[in-house]
């Protein structure tokens, strides 16, 4: 189990560094508009990607 999560971890940082290494200009381009954005809207996405991940985890367990 430990090795799992540590594997999850390594990929969500793998996948996380691909946008700022690959195209670093949209990259800040995407986080300047989410500054933007207000708080309630984050949340939201921040909900949506918690609720995808759990379905995708809920899925392959």
């Amino acid at each position: 189990m430990s090795n799992s999560i540590w594997l999850a971890f390594g990929l969500v940082l793998v996948i996380e560094g691909l946008g700022p290494l690959i195209a670093p200009n949209g990259w800040r381009a995407m986080i300047a508009e989410l500054s933007r954005q207000p708080d309630n809207q984050l949340r939201r996405i921040g909900g949506c990607l918690v609720v995808s991940g759990l379905v995708i985890i809920y899925f392959f367990i």
